[in-house]
């Protein structure tokens, strides 16, 4: 089914015809343009940092099964923690439950570009490092992955800034950042029924 231009044309007139038919007192008129041309800035403004330092909604979605985390290759408990790929990157491969994150403390360098890889193992979790860039939501089947580096040696906290239940108070773990010259990247053991 179509519709006719001229129909489309005659029902703005008559829209229009009826929004002119209402009284508005001119300090009310102003006061709508204010609020109306105040939305449009303030998209302006989100819609030009967003494209100025590159923001976009995620493209890349990774899901996985939480109920099985502990048989996938990425997120097995020998997989877990700090370990440097073939191509220098320090990745950080950590599991969130109820009421911990896994492992419990960590040790990464300072200066060095790092990615964290999160699940969850039960529940909607956050994580947040205090003085850091660092917060994010870690959602059940899903793979959280952030990009991050701290700027300077330190112990940080690692919390959940997402209520999960009772225990939820408990729930932290710790970061500790050493200088990049004194960091040793962990030896990878070798994982049974694996090829060397």
């Amino acid at each position: 089914m179509q519709i006719e231009p001229s129909k489309i044309i005659l029902g703005w007139q008559a829209l229009r015809s009826q929004f002119t038919a209402i009284h508005v007192d001119p300090l009310e008129r102003k006061w709508i343009g204010i609020s109306i041309a105040v939305v449009g800035l303030l998209v302006a403004i989100i819609t030009f940092d967003a494209l100025l330092h590159g923001i976009n909604p995620p493209s890349k979605v990774e899901t996985i099964e939480s109920a099985s985390l502990h048989l996938s290759k990425e997120f097995a408990e020998e997989n877990l923690g700090v370990q440097v790929d073939d191509k220098g990157a320090v990745i950080i491969r950590m599991v969130a439950g109820r009421y911990s994150f896994f492992p419990k403390h960590i040790q990464v360098p300072s200066e060095t570009p790092l990615t964290f890889r999160w699940v969850s193992m039960d529940v909607l979790h956050g994580v947040h490092i205090p003085m850091t860039n660092m917060s994010t939501m870690i959602v059940p089947g899903y793979v959280a992955e952030i990009s991050t580096s701290f700027p300077k040696p330190g112990e940080y906290p690692l919390l959940c800034n997402e209520y999960c239940g009772l225990g939820h108070n408990h729930m932290w773990s710790n970061i500790s950042v050493i200088a990049k010259q004194d960091w040793q990247a962990p030896v990878r053991q070798a994982v049974k029924g694996e090829q060397q």
